[in-house]
């Protein structure tokens, strides 16, 4: 299948985020008429964001004949806590949303390093190849990594502003992640398979 353009992909992935950060920025102060009923600012930037990621991560399925299993996984959780946000008028459910999926991640990569499986390689060893230690390393702290985001989530949304956990939400949650990944910088480096031609990877560092 033909691969879209370098940047398609992340403009179906930030894009509706960033239509949400707009969306709330506008009506965060307002109380929104739909279809009979009012919502505040953030339910309604939340009743937006559900069908444009949905639509966004059909485009993708579309472009590339695949979708992550993150991807997946945060399409289900928007459409539960988004859905129950937007149904009973409680921007709680939809703030709670990255607490579960990163939860749901922690868990995953620490059930895969209890069975001895090698799940995070399975997902991304064609664009990061990796020696089996370089593996366990990183699995063990993207885990740890799932669990402090899940922690900073709960306590930005329970004791700081809405508008301060859209903007942590919008822009903190991505900046950390990129921080983590260039931090780690020295492990890929430390632990890259040698290409074919090259001589066996050293395992042990």
């Amino acid at each position: 299948m033909k691969q879209p353009k370098p940047w398609v992909k992340p403009v179906l992935e930030l894009g509706p985020v960033v239509l949400f950060f707009v969306i709330f920025m506008l009506f965060r102060e307002d109380s929104v008429h739909v279809l009979g009923r009012d919502y505040s600012g953030f339910v309604f930037a939340t009743l937006v964001f559900i069908p444009v990621l949905v639509i966004s991560t059909l485009i993708m399925w579309r472009l590339t004949g695949k979708l992550a299993p993150m991807q997946i996984a945060t399409l289900v959780l928007v459409l539960v806590f988004g859905g129950l946000s937007v149904w009973l008028d409680d921007p709680r459910f939809f703030k709670m949303k990255p607490t579960m999926i990163y939860l749901l991640f922690a868990g995953l990569l620490g059930y895969s390093l209890i069975a001895g499986r090698n799940w995070l390689g399975a997902v991304l060893g064609e664009a990061l190849p990796l020696t089996e230690t370089g593996w366990l390393k990183l699995t063990r702290r993207m885990a740890a990594m799932f669990l402090a985001l899940a922690v900073a989530n709960e306590l930005i949304w329970r004791l700081m502003s809405e508008t301060s956990w859209v903007w942590f939400k919008t822009f903190g949650l991505p900046v950390l992640l990129f921080l983590f990944l260039m931090a780690n910088a020295g492990l890929y480096r430390d632990h890259a398979l040698e290409k074919p031609d090259g001589d066996k990877p050293q395992d042990g560092k």
